[in-house]
């Protein structure tokens, strides 16, 4: 057998099509380039690849199989080459990841480093909340979400990269009356509190503090992204709980601060996670490979802030 990957290929694209002249236009090629190519492939065997009934081209059983072969052997391919570019460093195609709102604060680290290293590679970052990013992973319509807690009922992978805290805050002129004391479960009670929407992973935690405690909530309001808490807090409409990570430049700039309650800070993790099974590019082999080489590193250089803050 002395056949080219370009041979079969065409031989692909015929059977796909079942036609010579549709497979040509598909190709780009001439129908009697296409029709030379099967002929050369055809001479390979003894048992004929195609027949033809009056005018019409037939795929016959063993070329049917023959195709069902090929098919793995153009995969085969595909993988050599793409190996050979990662190690190359030249690694290219789409990486999409889809993040938790508050994700947004930690996912741009990651991935600023990784895309100057591959320029190559396009990133799509998809910012929601957790039900639609769980939403997308169930579908696989991404290659990569990342959460602070792990969805259940779903096999996964993950890579461990951060800490996540959560605390509870107010403004500086609301927070003044707890400063050198913690907040009680009563106090915090007859305050009004601010929750994400329902399907967030902060209102979740939030909640389950809340249950915890058993703490009576007199009031509340609802708001549908951490901008739009951290704004309300801001302007004193009340307080709430949310990762220290997306707290930061208003911290620095005085405008909240953080109130010392018992059972706080809830503490999770910054995962990245995808499903088992899932057959990854070489965009998203990549992507991992550099994450476990940098992420010390990156957690060091762009989020020790955390610790002086706490």
């Amino acid at each position: 057998m002395n056949y080219t990957l370009h041979q079969l290929k065409v031989f692909v694209c015929i059977v796909k099509n079942q036609s010579v002249t549709k497979a040509s236009k598909e190709l780009f090629l001439t129908q009697p380039a296409v029709s030379s190519q099967l002929k050369k492939l055809q001479d390979q065997f003894d048992v004929p690849l195609t027949e033809v009934v009056g005018r019409k081209l037939f795929i016959t059983e063993f070329g049917k199989e023959i195709a069902q072969v090929i098919d793995r052997i153009l995969l085969a391919s595909d993988e050599i080459k793409e190996t050979l570019e990662q190690y190359k460093g030249l690694v290219s195609g789409h990486l999409k990841i889809s993040v938790v709102s508050t994700g947004k604060y930690v996912m741009p680290y990651f991935l600023s480093g990784f895309t100057k290293r591959f320029p190559s590679v396009n990133v799509a970052m998809d910012v929601t909340n957790k039900q639609l990013v769980v939403e997308a992973l169930t579908k696989n319509e991404t290659d990569f979400a990342l959460v602070s807690v792990l969805p259940s009922g779903l096999a996964l992978k993950t890579i461990d990269l951060m800490n996540n805290d959560l605390y509870f805050f107010g403004n500086s002129e609301n927070a003044k009356r707890f400063r050198g004391k913690s907040a009680s479960p009563k106090e915090i009670g007859e305050l009004p509190l601010i929750f994400r929407e329902k399907g967030s992973a902060t209102r979740n935690a939030m909640e389950e503090f809340i249950l915890q405690q058993n703490i009576r909530v007199n009031q509340k309001y609802e708001l549908v992204s951490n901008e739009a808490v951290k704004q309300a807090v801001n302007a004193g409409l009340g307080y709430s709980i949310m990762p220290l990570i997306g707290l930061r430049n208003t911290i620095n700039a005085g405008e909240v601060e953080l109130i010392k309650v018992k059972g706080l800070p809830i503490q999770t993790q910054w995962m990245l996670c995808y499903l088992k099974g899932k057959k990854l590019s070489p965009a998203a082999k990549a992507f991992i490979s550099y994450l476990e080489a940098h992420k010390v590193q990156l957690i060091e250089k762009y989020f020790s802030w955390v610790e002086n803050v706490k």
